[in-house]
This record gives structure tokens, C-alpha cells and sequence, in this order.
């Protein structure tokens, strides 16, 4: 019965169409919103008192996919259809809605009419909105920022008849207020980000406030499908990652660094994850690693021993405590950001010769050329090339400028190759926020820079990076798992397979894993 209410209304499934498009609001396909469900103890969907919270609907599938197990599952005790429906869309369903459109479309998902009080509704509510709420909410604005999601002024103190994307859930102290009951379960797919008015596509993440304001509520199950940045921390995910990974309720974890897999035709750097949280049951988590279409299964702490972050792959682990066992210092202590020379990444050109390169603060910029002329004598590596400065405009740490030094792209590339390709930077050079930078010990040269290029180039080096990355933003914290080596000498896969005793299988997996660097 409860397909054939809804196969009638939805064929092809809307749902599905949406889900495939790529957007900046991520919609959840049925297939996955019924595998987060498939997460749940089932007996939920046979009690005529559990109650479902989705509190940051787009589609309203969660809704929509609850809607057709309780009406399979309520059969028994509540034999007549309507009273059946009447009761799960009255009694056990509830959204909040991120926008306007959403209500519409969330509500058109799940009571077969954009009006629940209207003559086409499944079942009739009073309001509009039935039990689907869309209340418009104005951020809340300190120093530029809202007090609750931290978006920027800038950005979104807007005009009336825009969305000001401050989500209802989020922009309150105290949740319980919203709705006054308790919950069974809360599901959902939350807004991952919102831009912070920074350069380009500068963005704070915001999907962790979602769950932070969902576990106030206290549910006995909850069950999100967010990024999975936070495996790593980074802005704005530090505290919320050590929440997560101490966390001993988390027992299941759906992990996809491929986020395609779950959002067909959509892009999401660092893959996606969902999880279950159960509120009266702790222990280890059943880890499923979905890697190039293969699912890995394990039960362990989401935490590993002397670790921070998240270890997505299980068979990295051993290989991981292998390194570890014979390192004592990591090459993350020898590395500086970007910005160590003062300098941001662009270069204005004003000219075929002249440009302006901005400062590291993006207040101001200093004059640089292409070539090499009597007033700009110091060479400066950006990305895809190289200008020239005047020596007096490097102010920052600008002894280091006749030293040698190695550059690593500041963009990585995930997936492949993991990091760019290395550089050498000769005395009387310096270089942007595009690398990363290492300052050579006093006395060494070429010899020495060129050995530790050597070790950025193994499969050892770049695995073991790849670990501590869900970013293209290859930031001097994504090597604090990489060891120190001895760069009096080159160093080569097969020296580092044999000084660390990895195996032939471990060895397998990471030539499987990272692709050769030319």
C-alpha cells in the first residue's frame, strides 16, 4: 500500500532528478537517505510513538522515505489507511525547512501538496505548513560575523526578498524551544558551508553546528550525512573533530572519500561520511570504508592510538604504527607556511612586464616584474612561473632569502599524485603563499635540497601525507605523520619499505594507492 500511494505521485522519482543535479545545496538521493534509515533498529518503524526530526529539509525525502516504512509497519495497529496517515504526518513526522522553496518542495515531497491544508493533501492539517516549519530568521551580526554561524555580514545582510540563509535550527540557544517534545531519531543532510567574504570561494563550514544543536535535543539515534573534513580538523573543525573522534556513541560510520558515489555529478573535496549515533549504547564503531566501489569493513575506536584524526582506511593503520615505532621527529616541525616571506598568492599585471604583488594580509601589494631589472633582484616562485622584487620589499624573514630551500605546491592533489611537484629555491630567491617552505640547515646546498626533493617523491612520503588530506590545501600540518629522514643521502621506496618492515601486502596497497610523481 504505502509504494503504491507514493509510486503513483512520483514517476519518475523528483527526488532522484534533483539528487543528480550539482548544486550548491547537496539534495540527499532516495537510495541514500534509505541507507542512513537502514542504520536504525527497525521496531522504530512499527511503534505508532517514535517520532522523526529532519531539522534541515530540502527535498523532505527523509520524510518522505519514514513516511512509507511507518505506513508498512503501522499497518497492524492501525488497520485503516487514512487514521494510519493521519496519525504518522500528524503524530510522528516533523522538519524544519532550510528556505522558503524547500518548504514547498519538502512539503510537495511528503504530503503530496505544497498546502497541507488544502483538498489535495494526503492528510489535512490546519496550517500551511502542517508539521514542515519554514520561519524566515535574521542573522544575529557581531564585528561582521553572525554570533551563531559565523557568515559574513557582508555577504548576507540582505535585501527582504532574499533567503538570508540563517537557518532556524542553528540561530537559537536552546533548540528544545522549536518544537517542545523529545525525539526519537533526528536525520538529516544539513548546509555544509556559507561564504565568508574572503577572496574567492572562501567559506566557513557550518554542518557541524547542525549536529552539535541535534545532540542537545538528546534523540535516541542520530544519523547525519556531512563532509568529512572534520576527520582532519581545520577551521573552524578542531574542537568539533575531538568531539567526534572521543565520542563512543558514533557506532556506525559510513565513509566515501569519493563523495560521487553517494552525490552523483557532485564534487565534494575530501569525500562525505554519514553516521549513527545511539545515545544509550556506547563502544567501538563499525567502520565502512566505500574505496573505488569496494566497501572494507572494520569495528574499531574512531581514534587510534597517539593519533588526532581519523584514520580512514583500516589497512593504513598497522602500516601508520610501523612508521611511528621508528620516528621521533616529523618533517611538519621543519615546515613553514605559505605567507613565511609576507607575501599572498596573486600577482596583478598591469603590464606585459609590471605587476603588483598583494601582501599577506591582502591590504596592500609591492611591485614586481617579470624580468630581471637593476631595482628587482630577488626572484619570487608563484604559482605556474616566477617575478622579481626589490630586496628591500621582502619583510619578512628575509635572512632566509641566500639560504637554500625546497618549495612544495601549497595545492595539492588529492587522488593522484597528492602532492605537486617540489622546487628547488636558490639563494637570492623567496617565494608566495603558493608553497610551502622548508629553510635548509645553515651550510647546505643543491646537494642536499635535491636529497630531500628525493623523499617528497616517494609513495612512502606521499601516502603517508594523503592520510592527513581531504583538501587540495596541502598546509604544513599535513605532514606531521611524515618522519624526518637523514637527507645527507637520497632516499628511494625501497629503502623506506625496508627501514619501516612494511610487508609485501602493505607494500601492494601503497602502490596501489599513490600514483608515481615524474
Amino acid at each position: 500500500m504505502p509504494n503504491d500511494l507514493y509510486a503513483g505521485l512520483y514517476n519518475p522519482d523528483v527526488l532522484s532528478c534533483l539528487a543528480n543535479l550539482s548544486n550548491d545545496e547537496v539534495f540527499t538521493p532516495p537510495e541514500v537517505a534509505n541507507a542512513m534509515l537502514d542504520l536504525l533498529p527497525q521496531e522504530l518503524f512499527q511503534s505508532p510513538d517514535t517520532k522523526f526530526l529532519d531539522p534541515a529539509c530540502k527535498s523532505g525525502v527523509f520524510l518522505r522515505e519514514i513516511a512509507k516504512r511507518l505506513i508498512c509497519g503501522l499497518e497492524d495497529k492501525i488497520p485503516d489507511l487514512q487514521k494510519r496517515l493521519d496519525h504518522i504526518f500528524h503524530e510522528q513526522l516533523y522538519g524544519i525547512a532550510i528556505t522558503e522553496l524547500t518548504s514547498l518542495l519538502s512539503r510537495r515531497s511528503v504530503y503530496c501538496s505544497k498546502y497541507p491544508n488544502g483538498a489535495y493533501s494526503v492528510s489535512k492539517f490546519d496550517s500551511a505548513e502542517g508539521n514542515i516549519r519554514f520561519h524566515r530568521i535574521e542573522h544575529r551580526w557581531k564585528d561582521g560575523r553572525c554570533a551563531y554561524c559565523g557568515a559574513s555580514q557582508s555577504q548576507y545582510d540582505r535585501d527582504a526578498s532574499l533567503e538570508t540563509h540563517a537557518y532556524e535550527f542553528i540561530h537559537t540557544t536552546n533548540p528544545q524551544e522549536l518544537w517542545n517534545m523529545k525525539f526519537d531519531v533526528i536525520i538529516g543532510n544539513p548546509p555544509y558551508q556559507l561564504s565568508d567574504g574572503g577572496h574567492g570561494a572562501s567559506a566557513i563550514p557550518i554542518y557541524q553546528l547542525f549536529v552539535r544543536q541535534a545532540k542537545k535535543l538528546q534523540p535516541r539515534f542520530l544519523t547525519m550525512v556531512i563532509p568529512a573534513r572534520w576527520y582532519v580538523g581545520g577551521r573552524a573543525l578542531d574542537d568539533f573533530r575531538d568531539e567526534m573522534l572521543h565520542d563512543d556513541h558514533i557506532r556506525v560510520l559510513h565513509d566515501y572519500p569519493n563523495a560521487g558515489e553517494c552525490f552523483p555529478g557532485v564534487e565534494i573535496k575530501g569525500g562525505i561520511c554519514y553516521f549513527l549515533r545511539d545515545r544509550d549504547n556506547a563502544g567501538l564503531c563499525e567502520v565502512h570504508s566505500h574505496i573505488e566501489g569496494k566497501e572494507i569493513t572494520s569495528t574499531r575506536s574512531l581514534l587510534e592510538d597517539d593519533m588526532d584524526t581519523f584514520i580512514r582506511n583500516p589497512f593504513a593503520i598497522g602500516i601508520l604504527k610501523k612508521v611511528k615505532e621508528k620516528s621521533n621527529s616529523f618533517l611538519s616541525s621543519k615546515l613553514n607556511a605559505g605567507r613565511y616571506f609576507g607575501f599572498h598568492t596573486r600577482v596583478d599585471w598591469t603590464t606585459n612586464n609590471i605587476g603588483k604583488l598583494q601582501t599577506a594580509d591582502g591590504q596592500s601589494t609591492f611591485p614586481v616584474t617579470k624580468e630581471r631589472d637593476n631595482k628587482h633582484q630577488i626572484k619570487v616562485y608563484i604559482a605556474h612561473g616566477q617575478c622579481w622584487i626589490s630586496q628591500s620589499d621582502v619583510v619578512k624573514n628575509a635572512a632566509d632569502i641566500d639560504k637554500y630551500k625546497v618549495l612544495i605546491p601549497r595545492s595539492g592533489n588529492p587522488g593522484s599524485t597528492i602532492l605537486g611537484k617540489p622546487k628547488i629555491s636558490e639563494p637570492g630567491s623567496c617565494s608566495s603563499n603558493s608553497f610551502v617552505v622548508t629553510i635548509l640547515p645553515d651550510g647546505q646546498g643543491k646537494e642536499y635540497a635535491e636529497n630531500v626533493i628525493s623523499y617528497l617523491k616517494t609513495k612512502v612520503l606521499r601516502f603517508l601525507v594523503s592520510i592527513m588530506t581531504t583538501t587540495q590545501d596541502m598546509a604544513p600540518k599535513t605532514y606531521q605523520l611524515v618522519p624526518m629522514q637523514d637527507f645527507s643521502k637520497p632516499w628511494t621506496d625501497k629503502e623506506l619499505y625496508a627501514k619501516y618492515g612494511l610487508t609485501d601486502e602493505e607494500i601492494a596497497f601503497i602502490e596501489s594507492m599513490i600514483k608515481p610523481m615524474e
